[in-house]
């Protein structure tokens, strides 16, 4: 069985602007927030805002107080002063398309045009476009509402932004032909152009299409409309409980998109599931994917990356082999991963809500292994050396204390209580905390030169911030939901993937540099082939979303394994 998954699928610019206006509002603001009707069409991000306290009025009061947003679809302007005169701090979070649509209706409503809009009047959007008409505005959805429109003296033409490409192309045409007068304007949005042409392109491909999001959505009912179009199986679902697998049982080939107004952990969690319930068809698969799963949520993967990075620093200074110390690392960092889930569990309810109910249910057990693990590094350090365990012992100390409330001051981004508050200090601390247990604590144990210790301690840094900061992109909206500020939350997704690039070009550069500067063998020179690796795989993964969430983590994951594994051979 063959899942693909659409590059479009999910947020478009609008929402995840909307989005994240109402999450910084909530999380900077101490005043009630409200959003004025349905901030965007998806029953679990709107359940979310719930859950933060951001409720929605339907009606405008005489008076209220507190900050009201604007949804992603506009409002007409007579309802954005009204709630400004009742005494709303008012944010408006229209997306910039529609603000576009908006300027032009009312730019040519002023000069007496009349305004067609293609799209439902009953659709928020268009409801906001209206009024912007002064009373001239009229709304089709048929090309034979169209041809009873009376011909006007002038008009402009403009299309809901999530309209069909094809239908709106068919209505250009006829104006062109019928009413070479009116004015026209393209105003569809780019992403939902794209996003409906790759639908089209992917129903083609593929067996069925299974699309995800709200049903009150009306660019995620267009998506289905589209695929339907095609004559192949399609299901529009907006959570995975919906989906009847045995529809799906004869397809070779699936593939899944989303609409505009659907967050990327919903996504991600319906490819598990569906992964997950195809294979179950194929035995061997099935096994594949289950221990895959297990290592990634119990972080025994991680951890073993940790010790295999371990061994690969051992080398690169020129120790003996280390296993003693390639153990400790593994035994730290799986306890500290598993302690970090286990007090996050309520940003994995977004970021990975597999991972979340397999902590919920095995938290006992989960509990003891990252006592034991913990303890068991610990003593192991112990026998290294009072200094090792000393070190060991604080950052344990600084693991456990990251997601307690151990002092409180202000910022601009409201309270610091917490370590995990101080911006980007989730990206950092696990890169300094790597560094540490692979390369400095192996180094001191058996006294290697500065130069070589700096050199290859800088070396595993990067590759571990690259990583972190990758998964924190993944992990970006429910990270911005639960507050937590990680480097991505605090750069954005554009700047951060170019400072991960710029970290692993740089990585590649230390190893050629040691290499000129007789630091390290010449030999030495295979590890620059793990950064590049890395590079690779990023960038590829950056431009490529036919890979799911979880296949990227463990790609990049065993990067850290294969670290380990050239150095065993090299």
């Amino acid at each position: 069985m063959k899942i693909v998954v659409a590059k479009t699928a999910g947020f478009c610019m609008g929402v995840r602007r909307a989005v994240d206006m109402v999450l910084d509002a909530s999380n900077l603001s101490q005043e009630p927030i409200y959003t004025y009707g349905p901030l965007i069409h998806n029953p679990q991000v709107l359940a979310m805002l719930e859950e933060k306290k951001i409720f929605r009025i339907d009606k405008i009061p005489e008076k209220g107080s507190g900050i009201v947003l604007i949804r992603a679809h506009g409002v007409p302007p007579e309802d954005e002063k009204a709630l400004k005169h009742a005494g709303f701090m008012v944010i408006n979070a229209t997306c910039p398309r529609v603000v576009r649509v908006q300027v032009i209706i009312d730019e040519y409503a002023q000069k007496g045009y009349s305004t067609i809009i293609i799209g439902d009047e009953k659709h928020p959007e268009v409801v906001g476009l209206l009024g912007y008409a002064k009373g001239k505005g009229h709304t089709i959805t048929t090309m034979e509402q169209l041809c009873t429109l009376p011909e006007y003296e002038a008009a402009v033409v403009v299309a809901q932004t999530t309209q069909d490409t094809v239908f709106y192309d068919e209505i250009k045409a006829w104006c062109k032909t019928n009413a070479p007068h009116y004015k026209i304007f393209d105003t569809i949005c780019g992403s939902t152009e794209k996003r409906q042409a790759e639908i089209r392109k992917l129903a083609g491909e593929n067996d069925a299409v299974i699309v995800v999001g709200g049903m009150q959505s009306g660019n995620t009912k267009r998506l289905a409309q589209i695929a339907s179009g095609t004559g192949k199986l399609v299901t529009h679902i907006e959570d995975v409980s919906q989906i009847d697998y045995g529809k799906l049982s004869s397809a070779r080939s699936v593939a899944i998109t989303a609409g505009a107004s659907t967050p990327n952990w919903i996504i991600n969690d319906a490819c598990r599931e569906i992964e997950n319930n195809l294979q179950h068809q194929h035995g061997v698969k099935a096994f594949l994917f289950f221990v895959r799963d297990f290592l990634l949520k119990t972080n025994i993967m991680a951890a073993a990356g940790a010790g295999f990075l371990t061994y690969a620093c051992s080398i690169l200074q020129g120790i003996a082999r280390d296993f003693h110390h390639a153990l400790i690392a593994t035994l730290y960092i799986l306890s500290m991963q598993i302690l970090n889930n286990l007090f996050t569990i309520k940003s994995d309810k977004y970021n990975h809500p597999q991972r979340a109910v397999f902590y919920k249910k095995n938290k006992f057990y989960l509990w003891t292994l990252a006592i034991l693990s913990g303890s068991a590094g610990l003593y192991l350090s112990f026998l290294a050396g009072a200094l090792s365990f000393f070190i060991l012992f604080v950052m344990s100390l600084l693991g456990l204390s990251y997601n307690l409330k151990i002092f409180s001051f202000k910022s601009k981004k409201g309270t610091v209580a917490r370590i995990k508050d101080i911006p980007g200090s989730k990206t950092i601390l696990i890169t300094i905390a790597w560094g540490t247990v692979t390369c400095l604590l192996p180094a001191m144990a058996n006294q290697s030169g500065l130069m070589s210790v700096t050199m290859v301690c800088l070396f595993a840094m990067g590759l571990v911030f690259a990583r972190t900061a990758f998964f924190d992109i993944l992990a970006i909206q429910g990270d911005r939901i639960t507050g937590k500020e990680t480097l991505p939350t605090l750069l954005g997704e554009k700047r951060s993937f170019e400072i991960i690039q710029y970290v692993l070009l740089v990585d590649m550069g230390i190893i050629i540099f040691t290499i000129l500067t007789n630091v390290l063998a010449i030999k030495a020179l295979f590890f620059a082939f793990i950064p590049l690796m890395m590079l690779l795989l990023i960038r590829f993964f950056k431009n490529n979303s036919l890979i799911s969430g979880v296949h990227r983590e463990f790609v990049i994951e065993f990067s850290f394994i294969a670290t380990g594994l050239l150095a065993a051979v090299i």
